[in-house]
């Protein structure tokens, strides 16, 4: 290991801060990003690989992340191959046809080594690919924009039918009391006939 120290003038006199008494780099990598990234979509499956020095091979782990073009990486999909092989396989059904995506990837000492430690490169340079066929609409064909505009007048509707229901219901109770009062109205009517015969 190494003795880390900074050395400095501090209020007129000479200082020396010791920040790390025992300091080993194996422990603080930060690799860079891998490169040479490359992608081929088939019908069936979407291959990506990348390249990397052969004396890293077997001690590194990746993550991917891809994502449709027009869209921000904050909506990326991570995968992480289950091996430490430079390359991943995806199911081409995950993505649309017709659409174009990018997808890109960083590296890192696998967690179960334990003779170094690293944090996560920066992200590679990026690849494009897409898959064969036409476009279909988005799986999301309602956005909130549609939702507005449909749930508005929808909601009108709903509250008019309520309305006009309530309204019948009171016609068919004053219907349904109606009918008691009529014998005596008829009967009345049938009296006021024979008089006037």
């Amino acid at each position: 290991g190494y003795r880390v120290s900074l050395q400095g003038s501090f209020l007129g006199s000479n200082r020396t801060f010791v920040p790390f008494l025992e300091y080993s780099p194996r422990q603080h990598i930060k690799l860079d990003p891998p490169s040479g990234l490359q992608a081929n979509i088939t019908a069936s499956k979407c291959q990506i690989w990348w390249s990397v020095p052969w004396y890293f091979a077997e001690i590194l782990q990746y993550e991917l992340q891809y994502k449709e073009h027009s869209t921000p990486w904050e909506t990326a999909l991570n995968k992480t191959p289950t091996s430490s092989l430079p390359q991943i396989e995806i199911e081409a059904t995950e993505f649309r046809k017709g659409i174009t995506y990018i997808a890109r990837v960083r590296r890192k000492v696998s967690e179960s080594e334990d003779s170094y430690h690293s944090e996560w490169s920066e992200w590679s340079q990026t690849t494009s690919f897409q898959r064969a066929g036409i476009s279909q609409l988005p799986e999301k064909l309602f956005n909130v924009r549609t939702v507005q505009f449909l749930f508005i007048p929808l909601s009108f509707v709903i509250v008019l039918y309520v309305v006009w229901n309530c309204k019948l219901s009171q016609k068919a109770s004053l219907a349904l009391t109606f009918p008691h009062q009529l014998p005596s109205f008829s009967h009345s009517t049938t009296c006021t006939m024979e008089i006037l015969r």
